[in-house]
């Protein structure tokens, strides 16, 4: 995570007009404001492949993928952050314009600066989403996929994929093959 940016710590009504405003996108962790850094080519690939996938496995369903602007909120954290792609099902959401609470899949894509925290305090405040059935984490660079899923019993499972099996969300009923999700990453 970066460091906090210049702003001195504000409500979530204050961060939302104020962010609302500016050049770059910034993430709000209990009333702290963070930047947020540029991607590198892989990072925005393996992005654009899965929101790509997502979105036309998704057409006909109640369900629509959203990608890098679009905020979710976690109030029980007093947090919103920019997930790199998202998934809900929800109408509320669907007619939301600056922020969205009920994802049903969350995806983070992971960047040397960015995998500690996104495996951590952030997978933490997903965590508390009551709609949240799957996290996934996508490191670029070692082409490795890590999905944590939410079992009928509350706890979260580790789901590893190794190269060439293909991505099964049990969240949204698709799979990505592998090499559609790597698609044009080398």
């Amino acid at each position: 995570m970066a460091l906090p940016a210049e702003v001195p710590v504000i409500g979530p009504e204050q961060f939302l007009a104020w962010e609302a405003i500016q050049m770059e996108k910034h993430e709000y962790v209990a009333g702290e404001v963070f930047a947020m850094g540029g991607a590198s080519r892989r990072h925005v690939t393996v992005s654009g492949n899965l929101f790509a996938a997502l979105d036309e496995a998704l057409t006909g369903t109640p369900c629509r993928a959203y990608m890098a602007d679009m905020k979710i909120e976690v109030a029980t954290k007093r947090s919103y952050f920019y997930p790199d792609v998202f998934v809900t099902c929800d109408a509320d959401d669907h007619r939301a314009e600056q922020t969205m609470s009920h994802p049903v899949l969350v995806a983070e894509i992971l960047s040397p600066s960015t995998a500690a925290y996104d495996r951590g305090d952030k997978f933490i405040a997903y965590r508390s989403l009551p709609t949240l059935k799957e996290y996934l984490l996508i490191d670029p660079d070692h082409q490795q996929v890590e999905l944590f899923r939410k079992g009928g019993d509350g706890l979260w499972v580790l789901h590893d994929f190794t190269p060439g099996q293909a991505l099964e969300l049990a969240s949204v009923e698709v799979a990505i093959p592998w090499a559609r999700l790597f698609r044009n990453v080398d």
